[in-house]
């Protein structure tokens, strides 16, 4: 049953009391979680502490700390407002945490959360000598959490990110910005390596949109509140992943990968693609769906990848 705020206001008091209430509501309204959370009392952890401008790895002990009577409107306003509105709790606080990093996001692209935050922090041990990478390329960059993440595991690299929504890169424009990176990091409106140049890269890395289109009809509203330009790959989910395939042999380095998150369409991929020993990469933090290549497979196989660019659907129309 849902309780009045006055009521709220008068008999919670502390930090630890806001986190228990807040869990229990969204548990009650059956809020669905997978933006940076899983479980209702991370969430309400995360964004209770944010509301009240405290960082997400507070000391316990700070958790029995009474709030002001502002602070407590402003929680149950924000808690409100996560269940009202269905929307990610990042899109209420307009932050996002990407590989120990903060990021600005919003409506304009999808909440940071990709498993591949793991690799980045490792510098993609062991698959690259972190010493001779130079050039980094991130396809479908949204946010540019990972193109930003991998500036900073590699400050003496150069890094592309492209994106195809003029309205993502304002947000990775806000990003690159924040992180003062502008010397590194480099934004392109593409649609993928169309309007690169001739820059061979030693990573390309991508979480490019890949839900099929049944799948994508199924998912709860916050995950409908984000851009679908970010989710749907067509009837297969695999439109973009294979053109992606197909394109990366020019763009590689002799000694580069190429990492692609397929997520729930990675045994579709795997269907289509029989014979490519696709390496299906581990996480110690969860998350799966995430295949490496290294440049001499993605051209070994580079007919195979092209002769199924006639089966996905037509490309997209022209840039304006």
């Amino acid at each position: 049953m849902k309780t009045s705020s006055s009521e709220t206001i008068a008999t919670l008091s502390t930090l630890r009391d806001y986190i228990r209430w807040a869990a229990s509501r969204f548990t009650q309204a059956g809020v669905c979680f997978g933006h940076g959370t899983v479980t209702a009392l991370d969430e309400a952890a995360a964004l209770v502490l944010h509301t009240v401008y405290q960082p997400y790895n507070l000391a316990e002990t700070y958790l029995d700390a009474v709030l002001t009577m502002p602070e407590r409107q402003a929680v149950i306003d924000i808690v409100n407002r996560r269940i009202d509105e269905r929307v990610p709790a990042a899109y209420l606080t307009h932050e996002a945490i990407f590989a120990g990093l903060s990021f600005y996001v919003d409506e304009r692209v999808l909440v940071p959360r990709s498993p591949i935050a793991e690799l980045i922090e490792q510098r993609f041990s062991p698959w690259v000598n972190e010493d001779q990478v130079s050039w980094i390329l991130d396809l479908c960059t949204g946010s540019a959490c990972i193109a930003i993440a991998c500036a900073k595991a590699f400050p003496e690299a150069f890094v592309d990110a492209v994106d195809l929504s003029p309205a993502a890169l304002e947000v990775a424009e806000i990003n690159v910005a924040r992180h003062h990176l502008y010397d590194s990091v480099t934004l392109y409106q593409s649609d993928l390596f169309k309007e690169l140049t001739d820059t061979q890269y030693d990573i390309i890395v991508s979480n490019p949109p890949y839900v099929n289109l049944s799948e994508w009809e199924q998912l709860p509203p916050e995950f409908h509140a984000e851009p679908d330009m970010g989710f749907k790959g067509g009837v297969s989910g695999l439109d973009i992943v294979i053109r992606i395939l197909a394109d990366a042999d020019l763009y590689l380095t002799r000694r580069g990968i190429l990492i692609v998150e397929v997520g729930s369409s990675a045994q579709a991929l795997q269907d289509m693609f029989p014979d490519v020993p696709f390496y299906w990469l581990d996480f110690d933090r969860g998350g799966d769906g995430v295949f490496l290549l290294t440049a001499e497979q993605v051209l070994f196989y580079h007919n195979l990848f092209l002769a199924n660019i006639a089966s996905i659907a037509p490309p997209l129309p022209e840039l304006n």
